[in-house]
């Protein structure tokens, strides 16, 4: 699907949009013909996304924005620079995230106990707090016009509760969680909620510290292929999974890779725990 106009007409916000996951997205998605909103707090790498967006023949479909998605008018000024400049916002990704070797120049901590809290607190704000802000912003008008998509980038599931994961891994969790439960809010508004992860460590500033591990890592271009396809009507009705973007089959239907790809997001498969009824 990746290089056919798939997405004209489309306008999407992709955050954490001027590196790794985030960049291959956001121009996957304008190569697509979608109008991207590519969200950044750091201007320089926005800069080198729009360059490279230029080379690729999409330039004048991705807009650089330099904001804060923790703050609530940085994340509705993205919403509606959407609806109020492009018309619409049929596609939101929420993709920026810090971990403990991105959020700052500290020293790596090996235990819990000894992690800063400003740290801490700063890594939930990205990865938990932002997507609620923006699915929040972005609920509205993607109601109104009856079709939109969210999709959440959290992580693997056993990096959620792995030693030396706090507090990334809870974060993402929590993430994951506001996913599902979105789209069970969302069920029949035509707005989906889905979460799209690579499947492992991918190749992104995250994992600098592998080193020469680093051929082992996914790529992230493989997020492309199984964003494209989820952001079409063909997936419409698809809501509350979880997709491991390395599973993505390209040599098959779209619908069938989705079905080897995909699982419920979250974790249904614990059953119902509570003993009120629901």
């Amino acid at each position: 699907m990746a290089g056919q106009q798939t997405h004209l007409g489309r306008v999407a916000i992709v955050t954490g949009a001027g590196r790794g996951l985030g960049r291959v997205m956001a121009l996957g998605l304008a190569s697509a013909g979608a109008q991207v909103i590519a969200a950044d707090i750091d201007a320089p790498v926005l800069d080198a996304l729009k360059a490279k967006a230029q080379e690729e023949g999409a330039g004048e479909r991705v807009t650089p924005v330099s904001c804060d998605i923790t703050r609530e008018e940085d994340a509705q000024a993205l919403v509606q620079r959407a609806t109020q400049r492009l018309g619409r916002l049929d596609i939101l990704v929420n993709n920026a995230g810090l971990n403990l070797e991105t959020v700052g120049p500290t020293k790596r901590p090996e235990r819990f106990w000894e992690l800063a809290p400003a740290d801490y607190r700063r890594i939930f704000e990205v990865n938990a707090f932002a997507p609620f802000l923006l699915a929040r912003a972005a609920a509205g008008p993607m109601m109104a016009q009856k079709w939109g998509r969210i999709i959440g980038v959290t992580t693997s599931l056993d990096t959620m509760w792995r030693k030396g994961m706090i507090p990334y891994g809870g974060s993402k969790a929590a993430h994951e969680a506001l996913v599902a439960a979105m789209a069970e809010e969302l069920a029949g508004t035509g707005v989906s909620a889905n979460v799209l992860v690579p499947g492992g460590a991918a190749n992104t500033r995250m994992t600098a510290s592998f080193g020469a591990k680093q051929a082992l890592l996914i790529q992230p271009e493989v997020m492309v292929a199984p964003l494209l396809w989820l952001t079409t009507p063909e997936a419409d009705g698809i809501t509350g999974r979880r997709f491991i973007a390395a599973l993505w089959d390209k040599s098959v239907p779209g619908r069938e890779a989705a079905e080897k790809a995909g699982a419920p997001a979250a974790w249904p498969q614990l059953g119902r725990q509570s003993i009120l009824p629901r």
